[in-house]
């Protein structure tokens, strides 16, 4: 072990670098796999509903077995576990954990929360590789914290611009700090521990486990999957009549066309193709507006000379007509006017950094097909730079020399003959996710309107609003009521407009069309 990575690990909490993830199982549905067959029989009884106290799993095993491998999983969806997750990293719960609709998450903030020293995933590489890789992240953490300092002018500024009576007021000095902080964490690796409740079905759960060897996490994967399936069958052994082996990753399609190149001409050609967006329009319904003037109609039961196409649309999306819409609980899919914006949808090719994709992913309703990472990494650097780092010269040569450093380790390990998903943890937060996205306008409103917040990370802000005056183009009879919470809530007539209390951004975007919204932080 060299001098350097030795200095490194004495960096850390009794000399340990890359602590092993934890997992502990801290709340789970009584008698779960026991409700997995009585929920199964209540379909059948001509008595009622089967109590779960009522099962007799041995004598019903088969039932559950049969009922699971015809694919009749409804019954598997009932109970829920919860779990408490640690030291896994934000690559991993980007392209595993939350990388499908069916879970719940609540993760600690890495717009809010400082990252410490020694929270980040070491793969199973040794010697001159293990050096690289120590020796990448710590260079990546100087630079996070050397660009908190040297964000903080810029952020100040920024912020003053909005609250200028809070100057000289140093009770704001921690706000200012975070928007900083914020923006530092682009230099993170994705290798960067987080922790979290993590909640998911049954058969979400059993789904984990057999789709463990997938994707670019695999060997993360399989730690802590198996760790989760530990801690299920410790709760409920019962489980073990259905659980299934791991698929083989020879069976996963993306490994039969893996190419052994760096996909540089692919990534010309999308950048090439995005034509300055951030989001692009790739394609829609055509008659979107038409569709939904007509489903507004069949739900009321009048005709188009009774109500207009202009009219109906109104009724479904304009907040001053349709008044669910300014709820906060989300009331659109239970609201049969509402759920008329379902046949009005829109793709969009897309291309954000990992870090503002991961909280865009967290948009279940918004589906996309996100690459296999290590297939996008190039031998040069490509990323993402945020606009507060431009503004200060420093930060910004801070920032393209940790980029260079990055990728030189990221090269060098992969010269050392390092698996691709092990070097790829190295890549920072600023790495350009190339995918592309498609929702339906319900689900699309939804996300549009917490992401055109101005509280909402600026870089998927721009992504929303992107979209939104590309849609507005097309169709504008739908697309002028794609706004934020504060603007629905005007149009509803809810007050306080803005409904985040002491977090009011302190601008009043209500008053402002989305061809006026500007902001840096």
């Amino acid at each position: 072990m060299s001098e350097e990575t030795v200095r490194i690990q004495d960096r850390y909490p009794g000399g340990v670098v890359g602590s092993a993830p934890r997992v502990k199982l801290v709340k789970a549905f009584s008698n779960a796999f026991k409700n997995v067959i009585a929920t199964a029989r209540t379909c059948y009884s001509s008595k009622g509903i089967i109590e779960d106290e009522a099962v007799d799993v041995e004598k019903y095993a088969d039932l559950a077995k049969s009922i699971y491998d015809a694919g009749h999983h409804t019954t598997f969806q009932h109970a829920s576990f919860q779990f408490q997750l640690s030291n896994v990293s934000r690559q991993f719960l980007w392209s595993f954990l939350h990388s499908h609709p069916f879970y719940n998450s609540e993760q600690v903030s890495q717009r809010y929360v400082e990252v410490k020293d020694g929270n980040f995933f070491i793969p199973p590489i040794k010697g001159e590789a293990l050096d690289i890789y120590l020796q990448a992240v710590a260079r990546q953490l100087d630079a996070y914290r050397d660009l908190v300092e040297l964000l903080k002018k810029p952020a100040a500024h920024e912020y003053l611009v909005r609250f200028p009576h809070r100057k000289d007021d140093k009770r704001f000095s921690g706000e200012i700090k975070k928007k900083a902080q914020e923006i530092a964490r682009y230099v993170l690796p994705v290798a960067t521990f987080s922790y979290l409740y993590h909640t998911v079905s049954g058969i979400t759960l059993l789904r984990y486990a057999k789709m463990q060897k997938a994707g670019d996490t695999s060997f993360e994967q399989q730690q802590v999957v198996g760790m989760m399936v530990d801690e299920l069958l410790k709760f409920d052994p019962d489980y073990r009549i259905v659980l299934e082996e791991p698929l083989d990753e020879s069976l996963f399609s993306e490994n039969a066309y893996r190419n052994s190149g760096a996909g540089s001409k692919f990534i010309e050609e999308f950048d090439r193709e995005m034509e300055g967006h951030t989001s692009k329009l790739v394609d829609y319904k055509i008659n979107s507006e038409k569709v939904v003037a007509d489903a507004v109609r069949e739900v009321l039961g009048i005709t188009g000379g009774e109500l207009s196409d202009r009219e109906a649309i109104n009724v479904a999306i304009n907040p001053a007509t349709n008044r669910v819409l300014g709820n906060s609980l989300v009331l659109t899919t239970h609201d049969k006017i509402s759920r008329a914006l379902f046949h009005a949808s829109y793709t969009f090719k897309k291309k954000l950094s990992h870090t503002a994709d991961s909280q865009d992913q967290r948009h279940r309703m918004t589906p996309a097909s996100r690459p296999v990472i290590a297939e996008h990494m190039r031998d040069c650097p490509d990323y993402i730079i945020p606009s507060l780092v431009q503004m200060e010269a420093e930060a910004e040569e801070l920032f393209k020399q940790t980029m260079d450093f990055t990728w030189d380790s990221i090269n060098r390990l992969l010269s050392l003959g390092v698996d691709k998903q092990f070097a790829a943890y190295l890549l920072p937060n600023a790495f350009p996710i190339r995918f592309t996205e498609s929702a339906d306008l319900l689900n699309l409103h939804h996300k549009i309107e917490m992401r055109l917040c101005y509280n909402a990370q600026e870089e998927i802000w721009r992504a929303s609003l992107d979209e939104v005056e590309q849609i507005k183009d097309i169709h504008p009879g739908l697309g002028k009521f794609l706004l934020p919470p504060c603007s629905i809530r005007l149009l509803a007539g809810i007050k306080p407009y803005c409904p985040e209390g002491k977090r009011y951004c302190g601008v009043p975007v209500w008053k402002l069309d989305t061809s006026e919204y500007d902001r840096t932080i």
